[in-house]
């Protein structure tokens, strides 16, 4: 009994520090725009802002549109759209957005390491990314599953 017990405490003193050492994902929020953003961005920005943590991605979504139409060549409008579209499940237009936003500020480590980016892989249009529809096998022509016709 005593050895069951000491066995227990070992596993325990071994499996509880992995748990707390588990690095929880931050939390995805809107970012704000650089110093120099028209006041009409900044304001459609913070707008979105709210909205997007209040949960209304539908009213997020239109002041980031606007902030993006503002100021189109912010990396951090785009990712706020981005954002937003991927919040509401529009997982190909938040792509594009996401890497836009990449492309516009490529130093920004918020953009290029959050957590929205990284199921898209790398911005480098020249990298295939999978695709959708069903391919069928290799040779198959894309004729259904057996690759062939029926008789």
């Amino acid at each position: 009994m005593k050895t069951l017990l000491l066995s227990l405490a070992a596993v325990m003193l071994l499996v509880l520090p992995a748990c707390a050492t588990k690095e929880k994902p931050k939390p995805r929020v809107p970012l704000p725009l650089g110093l120099a953003a028209p006041q009409q961005a900044v304001q459609a920005t913070d707008q979105g802002s709210k909205a997007y943590q209040s949960g209304d991605f539908d009213a997020a979504r239109a002041s980031f549109e606007q902030a993006v139409a503002a100021m189109p060549q912010s990396g951090e409008a785009h990712y706020n759209l981005g954002l937003t579209l991927y919040a509401m499940g529009d997982n190909d237009n938040a792509r594009d957005h996401f890497i836009q936003a990449a492309d516009l500020a490529p130093g920004n480590k918020v953009i290029w390491d959050s957590p929205a980016l990284r199921p898209y892989g790398s911005p480098d249009p020249n990298i295939q990314t999978k695709k959708k529809e069903y391919q069928g096998r290799a040779g198959s022509k894309g004729l259904g599953p057996g690759g062939g016709t029926s008789r």
